[in-house]
């Protein structure tokens, strides 16, 4: 048993409980504690399985396959870590972004208990313990989504809420039928029990439960319309939170419950998932390149990236998910650094309209040159994060003879500059309209939010020079899902210890 893992559970909580104190500028203090706290635990946990060890803790005492399991992995840690980072970010962001009233009703508790939700699905061992997860991270994201009551949020949040819930219903219903099945819920046993499985058929239905169930998560087409119909609509911190982190959690879960549990049964959907990634790419840059609303624009983009994920995961080869993984580290800090960008540009102009924004580039340099980065990145152009990512996927689609969802994967690449350019016109290259003029940045500002987008910009160009030991990282993880027996044997053997 390794303690320490729980560590990435404790920290979020007791955040979330001390940043009830009554001060403002404590709750934020204790907040930002609890962020880098957080942070330095999950740095060490990637440090540790770094070296191909996995980590299991078995709460309570009780073995596996019967009590909750812990695990932490090369796929786990990379994704403890990478929300860390975003969490910390936000947390540095809100200082200028989140006003008083929503600071007052439980602001940063909320994005504790959000967090605690988030560690505890890319811990778990278990498929009940996940359904937890995801239900914890569903109610403090509703409430941050309509926190400060306006209408604008309330519409979106039922829109959220309600298909969420039917997502979390069908991820109840196949949790039941896959006990009945097979008589566990423990991800390493359930991998050996239904290899045996009496019925295959049962099994395909159980894995098409689960890629909806997921694919509403992580909105992959036809299910995204929640997304962008709500993303927009709370303060930027919480939509880059959301952006960056929660439909990611959906990808990691078709990884850790599909592709590790029902290898055989993803064989007989992956011409389903083939054109599921395509389409989700395809309706998600259209409708980035339809919108003139900063936000809206970016929120369609959440759904493109997600296309490219479920790509990797289509291909059902090491290669893919190497990719797969490599992009996911670069598209959860290249998004999230876009939608912080676009806050500030809110700051400096007071609109998110493309069209009532301009001048950027001469009144604010450092965030063009920010935008610049992030934005190319996203695109996939070198030197950046994007480009190595996109690469990797190309090379396995190629490899894998899957030409059809690579040219799409390049097409909309295309497109995703395109709408990258059209926001560098129009925001930052255009002058300003007539009366409108692009404010100067307090230093309170430019310390709160230029900061932590910063951060994100110099990690995206930290990931694309450092491309090699990261692919190395990525193919470890994709290594440990794909060729689960160490994995199954950690487990199982800790548990009878």
């Amino acid at each position: 048993m390794q303690p320490y893992i729980v560590l990435p559970l404790i920290i979020p909580l007791l955040m979330a409980l001390t940043a009830l104190a009554r001060f403002r500028n404590f709750r934020r203090r204790l907040a930002q504690i609890g962020a880098f706290a957080n942070l330095l635990a999950c740095i060490a946990l990637l440090i540790v399985t770094e070296t191909g060890q996995i980590q299991v803790s078995q709460m309570g005492g009780h073995p596996a396959p019967y009590g909750i399991t812990l695990v932490v992995d090369a796929l786990s840690a990379i994704m403890l870590t990478i929300a860390a980072v975003i969490v910390f970010a936000v947390v540095m962001y809100s200082r200028a972004a989140i006003d008083t009233n929503r600071e007052r009703f439980t602001y940063y508790p909320l994005l504790g208990c959000l967090l605690l939700g988030i560690n505890l699905a890319f811990l778990t061992g278990d498929l009940f313990t996940l359904y937890v997860a995801f239900e914890i991270m569903l109610m403090a994201s509703f409430v941050l989504l309509t926190l400060g009551g306006e209408r604008g949020q309330l519409e979106g949040g039922l829109k959220y809420v309600i298909l969420n819930v039917v997502g979390s219903t069908l991820f109840l219903i196949a949790i039941g039928l896959t006990y009945a099945v097979a008589g566990t819920l423990n991800l390493a046993d359930l991998a050996q029990c239904l290899a045996d499985a009496p019925a295959p058929g049962i099994t395909t239905v159980l894995a098409g439960l689960f890629l909806v169930a997921f694919g509403i998560k992580a909105a992959i087409f036809p299910l995204f319309f929640w997304l962008p119909a709500s993303y927009h609509t709370p303060p930027i911190a919480i939509t880059a939170l959301f952006g960056g982190l929660l439909t990611k959690v959906g990808i990691y879960s078709m990884w850790r419950v599909l592709v590790m549990v029902f290898p055989n049964e993803l064989t007989t959907l992956q011409p389903l998932l083939f054109a599921l990634a395509m389409l989700t790419m395809v309706t998600g840059v259209l409708g980035a390149v339809a919108q003139m609303d900063l936000r809206r624009l970016l929120s369609f983009h959440i759904v493109s990236q997600i296309g490219y994920l479920l790509m990797g995961t289509a291909l059902l080869t090491e290669a893919g998910l190497t990719g797969a993984v490599f992009f996911m580290i670069h598209v959860i800090l290249a998004k999230t650094a876009l939608f912080f960008i676009s806050g500030i540009a809110h700051e400096a102009q007071g609109s998110y309209d493309l069209k009532k924004l301009g001048g950027l580039r001469a009144m604010h340099p450092g965030v063009a040159l920010l935008f610049i980065v992030a934005a190319f990145s996203l695109a996939g152009l070198p030197p950046f994060s994007g480009f190595w990512a996109k690469l990797l996927l190309i090379r396995a689609g190629l490899e894998a003879g899957q030409y059809l969802v690579v040219a799409v994967a390049l097409g909309v690449s295309l497109l995703t500059l395109y709408s990258m350019v059209k926001i560098w016109n129009e925001a930052f290259w255009t002058p300003p309209a007539p009366g409108r003029v692009a404010a100067m940045l307090t230093w309170e500002d430019r310390r709160s939010l230029m900061f932590p987008a910063a951060l994100l910009v110099v990690l995206i160009v930290s990931v694309g020079l450092l491309a090699e030991p990261i692919y190395r990282l990525s193919a470890q993880a994709a290594e440990t899902v794909m060729q689960p027996t160490t994995y199954i044997e950690t487990v199982l053997i800790e548990g009878e210890e």
